[in-house]
């Protein structure tokens, strides 16, 4: 075949109908949860600059659980390593769902989010680097400005572009499974500082007796939950931060269904987990992390001025921004790949500016890097807080520009949907789920 008849590819064109009704109900609950996660965060964030202080530092050093198992935590610590699991797990369902019936299965589709997801991650890293080179403890903290909170980007995205189109939307999503895929690899590997290989081989006895029965689709809690929260239990006590647990038991629930049942066992648990994590787990976790004492405009200017809080301020705005860009237009410039008639490079900056929204992924690396609680942390999460808001002010202002443009193509698809929805959801039946 010729080259000229050789179909291009499109970049952010449109998928089908059922994929963009299965995001759209994806995002909606994760929208709520970047509401309450923002009222979580603006709580502590308030309750640590008042007089008060003192009674929600009380609050969140308030130990609970069996001291002979050593879990006898802070309730901080719960929310970051034992709440935060079940946010993982919901991670690792997605990114295994997407990898095997959604559009990352398609190495066509799944290259652009790959690679801007990629670059979101070196860019900022290396800048970062770049701005606290010769400090070996800062640089510790090189992962902080490499995650992207869905959430929290969301949240924003529902007050300034609820008419973006569903290619955008899905891109961010997809963008956002690949970031916390890598998020995953990065705690694991480069924030384990002691590993105990006993509790770790023990864990593999509950996490193969969880996946024999989820892949005989066994779903009687009274059997799973025992199962998982010992896999939980002696991750932690390897050393592994114990949110690596909450992946590993989601890449072991099955993804397709068999023929004749009702949906598959990574949807149905998707479908439970997924509000509980949004509603409960991030704002939880957000309140308990994000209380930093800023100590007035004073005390602000000078922990930015902090090589630590410049470097993410930086590679979470301008890092973000470079990286996911720069790998997209790199995707479309090797293969030679279309943007759609419809969008325009001015879209993927705006994007990419909203995936320099980091909070939740990157306020538990700060605790990892340098310590809960320590100087660096709580210069940290200033930087991690301002960083976004800046990165939320700049895609606000950008995709706002793009807003008539927005509204005609989301009204075009609304058309679209109302003439070709049913048809497209036996094809995708069968695609997917035959």
């Amino acid at each position: 075949m010729s080259e000229s008849a050789t179909p291009r590819v499109r970049l952010f064109d449109r998928g089908s109908w059922p994929e963009a009704q299965r995001v759209a109900e994806i995002l909606r609950k994760e929208t709520v949860g970047g509401v309450l996660l923002l009222i979580g965060a603006v709580i502590a964030l308030v309750w640590a600059n008042t007089p008060w202080s003192g009674a929600y530092e009380a609050l969140r050093e308030v130990r609970v659980g069996p001291a002979a198992l050593h879990l006898d935590l802070s309730l901080a610590t719960w929310a970051a390593d034992g709440l935060l699991a079940i946010f993982f797990f919901v991670a690792g369902l997605e990114v295994k769902r997407e990898f095997v019936a959604g559009d990352l299965r398609d190495p066509r589709r799944a290259a652009v989010p790959v690679a801007a997801a990629v670059g979101g991650v070196v860019i900022p890293a290396l800048l970062y680097i770049a701005i606290n080179l010769g400090d070996s403890a800062a640089l510790s903290g090189w992962a902080i400005p490499t995650a992207t909170d869905i959430a929290f980007a969301l949240a924003v995205l529902a007050v300034i572009g609820h008419h973006l189109p569903s290619a955008l939307r899905t891109f961010l999503l997809t963008l956002a499974v690949v970031d916390d895929l890598i998020a995953i690899v990065i705690i694991a590997v480069f924030y384990t500082r002691e590993l105990l290989l006993g509790p770790l081989l023990l864990a593999l006895l509950p996490l193969a007796a969880f996946t024999v029965l989820v892949q005989r689709r066994v779903r009687s809690w009274w059997l799973l939950l025992p199962l998982a929260a010992t896999t939980w239990a002696l991750v932690h006590a390897s050393g592994i931060h114990a949110t690596v647990a909450g992946v590993l038991l989601g890449f072991a629930v099955p993804v397709i269904r068999k023929h004749g049942e009702g949906p598959g066992l990574a949807e149905h648990f998707e479908h439970r987990f997924r509000p509980i994590s949004a509603a409960v787990v991030v704002p939880v976790f957000a309140f308990f992390a994000a209380g930093v004492t800023v100590g007035g405009l004073g005390g602000l200017a000078d922990s930015l001025l902090d090589p630590v809080a410049l470097g993410i301020v930086l590679a979470l705005l301008l890092g973000k921004t470079v990286g996911i860009t720069g790998a997209t237009y790199l995707v479309s410039r090797f293969t030679r790949a279309e943007l759609h008639d419809d969008l325009a490079w001015t879209d993927v900056i705006g994007l990419a500016a909203l995936g320099g929204i980091g909070f939740t992924v990157s306020l538990l690396i700060g605790d990892l890097a340098f310590g809960a609680g320590s100087e660096s942390d709580e210069k940290a999460k200033i930087a991690i807080l301002v960083g976004s808001l800046f990165a939320g002010l700049v895609a606000t202002i950008i995709l706002r520009i793009r807003n008539r443009v927005h509204r005609r193509i989301c009204a075009e698809e609304s058309v679209d949907s109302d003439h070709d929805g049913i048809p497209d959801v036996h094809q995708h039946e069968g695609e997917t789920r035959g």
